[in-house]
């Protein structure tokens, strides 16, 4: 629980108004959400789809102690003109990314920033599972993970936090160098370059760009942790100094590199470089895990801690909710859902795991659209096509209008009882899948949130 004076939040704000009679009132979080204030907390009223400032009265029925305000004073309502501690900004959101930049410098812990196209959220729990082996840790909760959620999250942070782990998204150019400048971090990590939003960037290079705004705020001595085999990365991290670049990946010329990968259903084991003799235990499925975990055990590297020390933490880290989790299915079958984001890289990954596994039914896979890829898209959808092989994949079932190009394509792959594709109304597609699941099936659903598969996932469930 943060605690924070009105006369310190008016000097980290800049506060136009005279707060002098409010000066040691204390308040005790912090949120833009009426619905999540609590007694106590400071109230910051953004400017979105609806204007926050409009919420003032249901903010103080809510516990809300303070106010950030950037209209005119004449605008707070008659009832809290006099009473209520109001502290004037020229912009809420503004003042909300200050704040947090003095709690930080206040609390001053070590700052983990993690970016990529994919694995942002996984290397995020796995970093925490071995940051916490030594260090008191506090890390990004759900997807707050944007100009908003990152100031939240650290304002979320206990005085106590010794390391803060940040994740860092982005749709656009210059929102993580937003987020960089603000959180300054000490370590940042890369786990990938793939095709999120390539629509918005163009190319890889783009989005490898874009990425790389993760060091615009990396201390003068802060370390880069990124895929070494990444060519796009290896061509831009020359703005850095060698001691400040630490990589992972498969090929023994990284600093950290795996040795005997065993991927089961449940879990996936490997030693490294390091000490080969350590036989590090992943609770998730999938050899591009590894990579993410690799990333993780460099931070604790960086920051002191042996894998000797922090492997049996991250046998047992959680995953978020959502990311290639295991499910009871209908008809006794296991339902792999992965729906929760998709690009092509990483579908041909969790493609290439699933196909791998052994069991005693069918495998299914229903694959859904993956969204901004602009004008590759029917090339990167495409792209997939060799990641399906019907002597391993029994039944391939895709849903949307950029799938359609990978159906066609398909058509002479699979036999046609085994190649379906589905538009529109999911019901269908429920009422179908629903039809070819038997006891020992393996389905796995791949998709971008935005297709919300996540809805047929559910309908699946035993």
């Amino acid at each position: 629980m943060i605690s924070l004076t009105v006369k310190e939040i008016a000097m980290a704000v800049g506060a136009i108004n005279d707060t002098n009679q409010w000066s040691d009132q204390e308040i005790t979080s912090v949120n833009f959400d009426t619905r999540k204030l609590v007694k106590g907390s400071l109230f910051v009223p953004l400017l979105g789809n609806n204007d926050g400032h409009n919420f003032i009265l249901k903010a103080v029925e809510n516990g809300a102690a303070v106010s950030l305000w950037s209209k005119s004073l004449s605008d707070l309502p008659l009832e809290l003109e006099q009473e209520f501690p109001v502290i004037q900004v020229n912009d809420t959101l503004k003042a909300l990314q200050d704040l947090a930049k003095f709690y930080l410098t206040k609390v001053d812990p070590k700052v983990v920033g993690i970016t990529g196209s994919n694995g942002k959220t996984t290397t995020k729990d796995m970093t925490d599972a071995v940051l916490s082996s030594q260090y008191r840790v506090h890390k990004t909760q759900g997807n707050f993970n944007n100009h908003i959620g990152l100031p939240i999250t650290i304002l979320e942070m206990p005085i106590e936090t010794e390391v803060v782990i940040l994740e860092m998204g982005m749709s656009r150019a210059g929102e993580i160098k937003v987020l960089s400048d603000l959180a300054k971090p000490d370590v940042a990590i890369i786990t990938m370059i793939g095709e999120s939003h390539i629509e918005f960037f163009g190319s890889r290079a783009g989005i490898a760009d874009a990425k790389m705004e993760i060091c615009s705020g990396l201390k003068e001595n802060g370390v880069l942790i990124y895929p070494g085999e990444e060519p796009l990365l290896q061509e831009r991290v020359t703005t850095l100094k060698e001691s400040q670049l630490k990589t992972f990946g498969t090929s023994s010329e990284n600093n950290l590199y795996p040795l005997n990968i065993d991927a089961q259903m449940n879990r996936t084991s490997f030693a490294t470089n390091e000490r080969p003799d350590l036989v590090v235990i992943l609770p998730v499925l999938g050899t591009y895990n590894v990579n993410n975990a690799l990333a993780a055990l460099m931070a604790g590297m960086t920051l002191g801690i042996s894998i000797e020390k922090s492997a049996p933490k991250l046998a047992q880290f959680q995953l978020t909710k959502n990311r290639t989790e295991w499910l009871k299915g209908i008809n006794e079958s296991s339902i792999l859902n992965d729906a929760y984001n998709a690009n092509p890289t990483a579908m041909k990954a969790v493609l290439d795991n699933f196909s791998a596994f052994t069991n005693t039914g069918k495998k299914i896979v229903v694959l859904g659209d993956m969204l901004e890829l602009g004008e590759q898209s029917s090339e990167l959808h495409l792209s997939v096509k060799d990641s399906l092989d019907p002597t391993r994949i029994e039944k391939v079932i895709l849903y949307g209008e950029q799938m359609n190009v990978l159906y066609e394509a398909l058509k002479g792959k699979f036999d046609e009882e085994n190649l379906f594709y589905f538009t529109g109304a999911k019901e269908p597609l429920v009422q179908f899948v629903k039809k070819q699941i038997e006891r020992g099936d393996y389905i796995l659903l791949k998709s971008s949130l935005g297709t919300d598969l996540l809805s047929v996932v559910r309908s699946l469930q035993a």
